[in-house]
């Protein structure tokens, strides 16, 4: 099964080596990231496409791996030993966004739903 934390991680551990420098490790991350995105993706459109409501899995795996595909590109056709394009960061960022928004969700799940009050019976 394609699970969404992978991608994530994996992303979020190209953002840290980024942050530090090892720009070369950042974009193997990023490349290694995309086979398990594409899982991830072929999942939850899966499970869309079946009737399972999950339209919001499929939307954001769909777009984390556009995004992280993008990434890697820009990162790929940028010179060697120049600074890394401000695009490839700025959509493995974006992906990393869009992967944890069905974790935000879930989260705020509780608020969006009403409460129901029930009432005790007093006995006289």
């Amino acid at each position: 099964m394609g699970s969404r934390l992978l991608p994530l991680a994996l992303a979020a551990g190209a953002l840290l080596a980024d942050a530090g420098g090892v720009h070369g490790l950042a974009f193997w991350l990023v490349l290694l990231a995309l086979p398990c995105a594409a899982a991830a993706a072929f999942v939850g459109l899966a499970d869309a496409l079946d009737g399972r409501s999950a339209w919001l899995r499929g939307v954001t795996t769909t777009s984390g791996l556009l995004l992280l595909v993008l990434g890697s590109t820009v990162r790929e056709h940028a010179a060697r030993g120049a600074h890394v394009p401000t695009l490839a960061i700025s959509a493995v960022v974006g992906a990393v966004i869009v992967y944890a928004i069905p974790g935000i969700a879930w989260v705020l799940e509780p608020l969006s739903r009403p409460r129901t009050v029930t009432r005790l019976r007093t006995e006289p």
